[in-house]
């Protein structure tokens, strides 16, 4: 290490990568410290039975040459390298309830899209175009979301409109909004969420969606090495545990194996509530302290990972969000141990000459934090290890084995194709991830009081800032464009774009 850098990133997670690389190629001497053995975040991956699962990239939208995320890739330089295949463009998501054989799909490309839910819903034809219609509005109207460098504001009429009261606007059948809505697991929708969220979240899967080949740990592996190439230096079991300040400035950070790092510039890509922990109150109004811990979490999830025997189970190039009632896609958060799970996410592996055959599948449904409170003081992840115990993992297993008797309503065959069986708790996402209670998606978004859970990457400390999944945005796209937003606050937000569109059209 360096005696000194000009910026120290805390957390290896997407938001981090994305403003290392950003600031190490506009020449920035970058230091990037990591707790874990593994870097990324939510894209790390993990391997059983010589299967790689996704930690949290399931699949990825706008990646098609010219689109959002496509762009942003492209300047950091990691685009040409992804190995991706591309989602069934009928049908890439299909939403699914209980009892009915029915499946509606959601296709890729606006046009496919309408046409398809038309077909589904041929009395709907105009609720559908102006769903449609309003998507690409509400998108136009975040500037860094399409690389635009202009300063004009948000259209906050977005931050206050709830998801469920405009799909109520523009139509009365009930099943056609929940299928709209069907998707709301990749922004843990709820009733308050606002429709800015779904907008942002939903517009970039129906212009592409796509799966990671063997994983999405590849975009962190392509990140650090340009990175690298760029001279910036990144170091894995490197725990930071204190900051410490001169003349009222961060100065640097003390490490858990006793490295002190010094920098001009720090940015946090540690959860920002911890974040403030860490902090202690040093340089920080109470006013501002308060703020963010009462902001809300985004509810945690448990996952089943499971291995196939093989060639016994066919492979899906679309997902499934399945609900056992249609009024369950705005509360099936709401649970109790008789109704759990209310809804699942279904997500497969693809490896490179995918054959008809899979060799993995993930499940995913929401899980609140205190279902696994009594062991929150045990800790577990590769580099630090305590023992939950017995109990654990008989939790674990019971509700894995709850969980697969709900995927055999739908796949009667999967419990007889299954050769091992893995889970994750909330409390796996705490401890791998760093969120806060294991949130699924950093800080919930609340029409009733939007901007108090809008957090800016700047903080009441001169030389620190925010990045990562808990401030605007979450998700691959957000996290890039909230990393991007970081950077513009220390390199100038005309320079940066101004640069990115240079890069783009050379």
């Amino acid at each position: 290490m360096k005696d000194k850098y000009d910026i120290v990133i805390i957390g290896s997670g997407l938001g981090g990568l994305v403003s290392a690389n950003i600031l190490a190629r506009q020449g920035y001497a970058v230091c990037v410290l990591e707790k874990n053995n593994q870097y990324g975040g939510n894209l790390q991956i993990f391997v059983r039975d010589k299967n790689i699962f996704d930690t949290g990239v399931h699949y990825i939208g706008a990646l098609g040459k010219g689109e959002n995320l496509h762009q942003y890739f492209k300047y950091l330089g990691i685009m040409d390298g992804l190995k991706l295949q591309k989602l069934d463009e009928d049908k890439f998501d299909i939403i699914t309830f209980d009892g009915e054989d029915q499946e509606y799909y959601h296709a890729q490309g606006y046009e496919k899209f309408a046409n398809s839910l038309i077909e589904q819903f041929p009395k709907e034809k105009n609720a559908i175009h102006q769903y449609c219609q309003k998507l690409k509005e509400a998108c136009n109207s975040f500037p860094l979301y399409n690389l635009d460098e202009s300063s004009k504001g948000y259209d906050r009429s977005y931050f206050t409109l709830k998801v469920s009261d405009y799909l109520d606007s523009i139509t009365k059948n009930d099943l056609l909004k929940s299928v709209l809505a069907g998707s709301n697991f990749l922004y843990a929708g709820y009733t308050n969420t606002p429709f800015y969220v779904h907008a942002l979240s939903i517009n970039s899967y129906i212009l592409s969606s796509w799966r990671c080949v063997n994983g999405g740990g590849q975009i962190a592996d392509l990140l650090i090495k340009r990175i690298k190439e760029f001279g910036g230096e990144i170091y894995n079991y490197q725990e930071v545990i204190k900051f410490n300040f001169k003349n009222g400035l961060l100065n640097s950070v003390s490490t858990k194996k006793g490295n002190n790092i010094k920098g001009d510039i720090f940015i946090s890509n540690i959860e920002p509530k911890l974040t403030l922990e860490m902090l202690n109150g040093r340089g920080l109004k109470k006013a501002f302290v308060n703020r963010i811990n009462q902001i809300k979490s985004v509810i945690a999830g448990f996952s089943i990972y499971l291995s196939f025997k093989p060639k016994t189970f066919k492979y899906i190039n679309h997902n499934y969000y399945h609900f056992k009632h249609p009024s369950d896609v705005w509360t099936s958060q709401e649970y109790s141990d008789e109704s759990w799970p209310k809804a699942y996410m279904i997500s497969m592996g693809v490896k490179r000459n995918q054959s008809e055959w899979a060799d993995n599948l993930t499940a995913m449904t929401y899980m609140k934090f205190d279902d696994v409170k009594q062991w929150e003081s045990t800790f577990n992840t590769v580099a630090e290890e305590s023992e939950r115990g017995e109990a654990y993992e008989k939790f674990k297993k019971e509700k894995a084995d709850i969980f697969i008797t709900e995927l055999e309503k739908k796949f009667p065959n999967i419990r007889h194709c299954i050769q091992s069986v893995h889970a994750s708790t909330p409390l796996s996402y705490r401890d791998y991830i760093g969120s806060n209670e294991g949130s699924m998606y950093g800080y919930e978004k609340n029409t009733d009081n939007p901007m108090k859970t809008f957090l800016s990457p700047k903080t009441q400390i001169k030389n620190l800032f925010f990045t990562g999944q808990s401030l605007n945005m979450h998700g691959i796209l957000g996290v890039t464009i909230g990393g991007v937003l970081t950077c513009s606050h220390i390199i100038g937000k005309e320079k940066l774009l101004g640069s990115i569109k240079k890069s783009l059209a050379d």
